[in-house]
């Protein structure tokens, strides 16, 4: 049988061609898209069989619209712990203590960045489940003992239960930042990185004295007027990487603000001066006021490597 074709003048086939191609394309994208979308509630939701529907996120974006040139991240800001891991083993009451979280932390993130209008990331599971500041695989990225306290459901973890932990709850939280800071990047002059830590009166049996402390490991650009401006206030004891150092432990400020060349530093504020949110709203003032100073020099919107 012979073939019956339909046959159009060369402008009318062309734009039919360029009509069915359009069509298709639109059909593409509309799947790109919707693709797009899925993905999106998945990284939020970290994708992982740990997190169920009920559970909260893996990672908090707060103001994610604001224009400072800042970023604030909050590593331990969450004492949450999905229903499917059943407290690691522990009871209630053990998520009141400083162990699941940095107390007042993140509340102290949000007031600062609302003061500032700048873009914040939380994590959004305890540090219990694993330490955000912490590279995974680190010993004490997944406490098998916590300031005495035995986690029993963290005792004797696989390889692969690591890693999954690490996939469901350290991951979408450090996109997360990667993902803040690249807008910032974008839109303005070089972002800092300012991490937000609430430390324990006492660990281990010692007191700690010091009311406020700011950490860093090599870029003193942040750190150093910081301390400065901090000491101005004769009532508070200012500690200079103590009671832990950013020498030692600094992995967020470290990977995505050090490695980049970015100027960094992170605050420690003692617990029992975070226990009320008229404390913590003086706390962001203070810091406000001194943030403020700093993203007012300009060699500190450069990129630097030390």
């Amino acid at each position: 049988m012979a073939n019956i074709g339909v046959c159009f003048p060369p402008p009318v086939g062309l734009l039919l061609i360029r009509m069915v191609a359009g069509i298709a394309v639109s059909k593409v994208r509309m799947t790109l898209s919707s693709f797009s979308e899925i993905l999106d509630l998945q990284s939020v939701r970290g994708g992982s069989p740990l997190i169920g529907p009920d559970d909260p996120p893996p990672v908090e974006v707060f103001n994610e619209g604001g224009t400072a040139p800042i970023l604030l991240v909050c590593d331990h800001a969450s004492r949450a712990i999905p229903e499917a891991m059943h407290l690691l083993g522990l009871e209630p009451a053990a998520l009141d203590l400083h162990i699941a979280s940095d107390i007042g932390a993140g509340e102290l993130t949000r007031l600062l960045a609302r003061r500032l209008n700048a873009p914040a990331v939380l994590a959004g599971d305890s540090r219990l489940l694993i330490d955000c500041n912490r590279q995974p695989g680190d010993p004490q990225s997944i406490p098998e003992v916590s300031d005495g306290v035995v986690i029993p459901g963290n005792q004797g973890l696989s390889e692969e239960e690591q890693a999954a932990r690490a996939e469901a709850f350290h991951w979408p939280y450090h996109h997360a930042i990667d993902k803040a800071f690249a807008q910032l990047r974008r839109t303005g002059p070089e972002p800092l990185l300012f991490s937000i830590h609430t430390f324990t009166p006492s660990m281990g049996g010692e007191d700690r004295f010091w009311d406020v402390s700011v950490l860093w490991n090599r870029d003193p650009r942040m750190a150093v007027p910081l301390i400065s401006m901090l000491r101005d206030h004769d009532r508070f004891n200012v500690g200079d990487n103590e009671p832990y150092s950013g020498k030692e432990i600094a992995y967020t400020i470290n990977l995505h603000a050090g490695a980049a060349g970015l100027a960094n530093a992170a605050i420690e504020v003692r617990q029992d001066h975070c226990e009320t949110l008229e404390e913590l709203t003086r706390w962001s003032e203070l810091f406000g006021d001194a943030l403020e100073a700093l993203l007012g020099m300009d060699h500190l919107h450069k990129v630097e490597h030390f």
